[in-house]
């Protein structure tokens, strides 16, 4: 039957996010619209938002961090035109964006790349991945609901730089910043703040890196990061290369003192893990799915991915199955269930649902019976075609 009861909040789309419990437009009303980011306010307020989040994430104090253009994307994009070239580099591909990653590096046309790709639901063989070289790698892959469980396959004593994606990461997951060189996200993940800007973060070894290696291809001037061999600090201190929205600053203030609200990187933590944990227990016991990563030590507690097991379903064609999934999505949208949550467009074709940090347990609670009216659904007008 179908269910009556419907989530509070619909919104379980993996980017932009869930805007976090009891958000309101009213947060905004405080904005500097109007004023220059370089004016003493404007820039007060860029600087509490690198402050509050380092101070969240526990990023250590010889860390640089700055907001830069083009959100998570703007940000792996200029670290990795920055640094890589110096030495040969790992690209650990295993959903969309790392693959997408593996794409800049041929562009780049660097000399010495070794790409370890797997299928969707799978991690690379991390043993494999050498210290001597740079790496980079999603923390968290967002389109397969795949995520590293930990930091201990990177040398302590490693001579390469890690380079780490992790905008579906940082705010849910606790990351070793002693085994990290570079991070990057964004403020619509987790956070569930606007897009449009991300976040870098740089150890002392990628600070080193960047004053003593100047990369053969010519920079644009977004991802410039050094004059004359050395670093621009002013990055670092609220300085940003481009104008930001001081309305998206606002709600990402917004969104940090929530978070602070609710326990910090630890409170944060603690809400995604429950929501996986309910969804885990929703899928025991469901007949017609399963966690896309086929080891539980790596299933995402921020984006996990459902495939979709019923024989009849995996008997069809790849487009099938595709628009068999967007048909059965549209039906939760129209009923006011779900929103947003059929994988994304380069993953096997299936569920993908945020739980991060800013979605409540009891949505995810009252979600579950609408996947499997949903699906049922879809399943009796399938086979009666």
């Amino acid at each position: 039957m179908k269910p009556t009861r419907r989530p509070a909040n619909p919104c379980f789309s993996s980017g932009p996010c869930a805007k976090r419990p009891g958000w309101s437009p009213a947060v905004l009303e405080t904005a500097l619209v109007g004023r220059s980011h370089r004016s003493g306010v404007g820039l007060a307020r860029l600087v509490e938002v690198i402050d509050g989040s380092r101070a969240i994430l526990g990023i250590p104090a010889d860390w640089r961090v700055g907001i830069v253009a083009g959100s998570d994307t703007g940000a792996i994009e200029i670290a990795m035109w920055s640094l890589l070239g110096a030495r040969g580099v790992d690209m650990l591909a295993w959903e969309n964006f790392g693959e997408g990653w593996v794409a800049d590096a041929a562009q780049l046309k660097l000399k010495d790349v070794r790409v370890m790709h797997v299928p969707y639901g799978q991690l690379p063989d991390l043993s494999r991945v050498d210290p001597a070289r740079d790496v980079v790698f999603p923390w968290n892959g967002t389109t397969s609901g795949v995520r590293v469980p930990n930091g201990d396959w990177i040398a302590a004593d490693r001579r390469g730089l890690t380079i780490c994606d992790a905008t579906s990461a940082v705010f849910a997951m606790r990351l070793p910043w002693d085994k990290l060189d570079v991070a990057t996200w964004s403020w619509q993940k987790s956070l569930g703040s606007e897009g449009a800007h991300g976040m870098l973060a740089l150890s002392p070894r990628a600070v080193e890196r960047l004053e003593s290696y100047t990369p053969p291809w010519p920079l644009p001037k977004l991802f410039r990061l050094t004059s004359k061999g050395k670093l621009i600090e002013g990055v670092f201190r609220g300085e940003t290369i481009n104008t930001p929205s001081m309305l998206c600053v606002e709600d990402a203030l917004d969104s940090l003192k929530w978070a602070e609200s609710v326990g910090g990187l630890d409170g944060l933590i603690a809400r995604s893990e429950r929501n996986l944990t309910t969804l885990l227990g929703w899928v025991e016991k469901c007949p017609w799915a399963d966690p896309l990563a086929e080891d539980p030590a790596t299933i995402s507690c921020t984006s996990p991915q459902f495939k979709i097991t019923e024989p009849w379903f995996t008997r069809l064609p790849p487009d099938e199955r595709f628009h068999t999934v967007r048909a059965m999505t549209r039906r939760l949208e129209q009923e006011g269930a779900a929103y947003d949550i059929a994988s994304h467009r380069a993953s096997p074709p299936g569920l993908r649902i945020w739980s991060g940090p800013t979605i409540e347990r009891a949505d995810i609670e009252a979600l579950l019976p609408w996947l499997d009216w949903a699906w049922d659904e879809q399943r009796r007008t399938a086979k009666a075609a």
